[in-house]
């Protein structure tokens, strides 16, 4: 039987993109999965695909800037079954911009999707993943680490969520929950570059580039998810992808104006 085999694994973003990888990650290898999004389009799309897979899974339509509706959601999957083992906080919006133009309104908005989000859905869900000694993943970004030219308001809000991760781990964990900080570099997207176009006029061509740079090749999704699921089972605190960056980030402590350097090649 899979270590996963009837865990329930709540993922938000999870219709498509990194979260549906990861949703189908779960359930391929055994738990159950609720699906949290906005669209309700989307998320008919993705219950149908995972269906056709086999899985056991729910949708619940779920804005995460909303406390009620994180409450609904975590309700909702206690409800169906009775447990919570896994939480995903995947959620996230990138940018692009000019950080001397980048108005402290563009923080705020961008802060409330991809920190406060994630504090809202943990603090709901954290009874449960206690009582069933469980998981939680917080999706940051090598951003949340390094950032890159170009990118606006977007590490800010990443580091935000990479200190409240490891602030989580060092309290929670002695309590028997797992806590794992995610920070992969640019995720494959069916629209590549472009979907950058609006953001970046009068920037430099590399902030068309996923993740900023021409230095980093987009990752496939999938590949992130079985690395989650793996590190989930190891109870690993950590996991950057990919995993050569952690020289620079060495470096980065080391001595950050020859890390910057590199940066801007």
């Amino acid at each position: 039987m899979s270590y996963w085999s009837d865990k329930v694994a709540v993922i938000t973003g999870g219709s498509r993109g990194l979260g549906f990888a990861i949703a189908s990650a779960f359930a391929s290898a055994g738990a159950r999965i609720v699906v949290a999004a906005r669209d309700p389009d989307s998320l008919a799309r993705c219950e149908s695909e995972l269906r056709a897979g086999g899985a056991d899974v729910t949708t619940v339509v779920t804005d995460v800037t909303q406390a009620g509706q994180i409450e609904r959601m975590v309700s909702h999957t206690v409800e169906r079954y009775g447990r919570l083992d896994v939480l995903v906080n995947n959620v996230g919006h990138s940018m692009r911009g000019d950080i001397a133009a980048t108005a402290p309104e563009v923080f705020e908005e961008l802060m409330g999707v991809n920190f406060l989000a994630t504090v809202r859905c943990t603090h709901a869900a954290l009874p449960h993943l206690l009582a069933a000694r469980g998981h939680l993943v917080n999706i940051g970004s090598l951003a949340a680490k390094i950032p890159a030219p170009h990118l606006g308001a977007y590490p800010a809000t990443k580091f935000a969520v990479a200190g409240y991760t490891h602030q989580l781990r060092l309290e929670l964990e002695p309590r028997g929950l797992h806590v794992l900080l995610v920070c992969p570099g640019p995720i494959l997207h069916p629209q590549g570059s472009s979907r950058y176009d609006h953001m970046t006029a009068g920037l430099p061509d590399a902030a068309r580039q996923p993740g900023g740079t021409r230095q980093l090749k987009p990752i496939p999704p999938a590949h992130v998810a079985k690395k989650i699921l793996r590190y989930c089972q190891r109870r690993k605190p950590e996991l950057v992808i990919p995993g050569k960056v952690r020289l620079l980030l060495a470096v980065a402590q080391l001595s950050p104006s020859l890390a910057d350097k590199i940066i801007r090649r």
